[in-house]
């Protein structure tokens, strides 16, 4: 059965639309000696627009979220505690900053260890994923799904850190 790439048409819906439809894509990486990696997206957290105190856009435009406020499609990888690349695709219209952060894959839990396996880096920020020969998404059946508190977010105040908008997927 032939494969297909996720175009960015997918991406330019709004994040609480993309982010529980990603679940059950397939991240697919290609390295530099030909290898490739393809693990299915097992959970994701959506952050929606500067208005989202949890939102890196809700300090506005910066050079670290300039690519949020690009059209869907796009990568938006950010280091933290100096060591871990996190992902994160850009979604929605120019200017609506939004991004759905990759939180696991199969047999991998925790958005760090995603980054690692993938073996991210500031490189791939702003790639594209409907043209990229390293890094995109392929289709794949959306599975059914949880919604809890997105994690790790307490700065963002009680509103913001109880939306539902982690989605975990029922199937392993």
């Amino acid at each position: 059965m032939p494969t297909i790439k996720l175009s960015n048409t997918f991406f330019k819906q709004d994040v609480l639309h993309v982010a529980p439809n990603l679940l059950g894509k397939i991240v697919v990486r290609r390295f530099e000696n030909g290898a490739e990696l393809r693990m299915p997206i097992t959970e994701t957290e959506a952050y929606r627009g500067e208005e989202d105190l949890a939102c890196h856009a809700a300090k506005g435009r910066t050079t670290r979220t300039e690519v949020m406020y690009d059209v869907g499609g796009k990568v938006y990888v950010y280091l933290i505690y100096g060591m871990y690349w996190m992902l994160n695709f850009v979604t929605g219209n120019l200017n609506e900053p939004q991004a759905v952060l990759i939180r696991s894959v199969k047999d991998i839990n925790g958005p760090g260890k995603v980054g690692r396996i993938l073996q991210l880096d500031k490189s791939f920020y702003g790639e594209n994923l409907s043209v990229s020969n390293r890094l995109w998404i392929e289709d794949a059946p959306s599975l059914p799904y949880e919604t809890s508190a997105r994690i790790g977010i307490d700065y963002a105040g009680e509103e913001w850190k109880n939306k539902l908008w982690r989605f975990s997927s029922l199937i392993s």
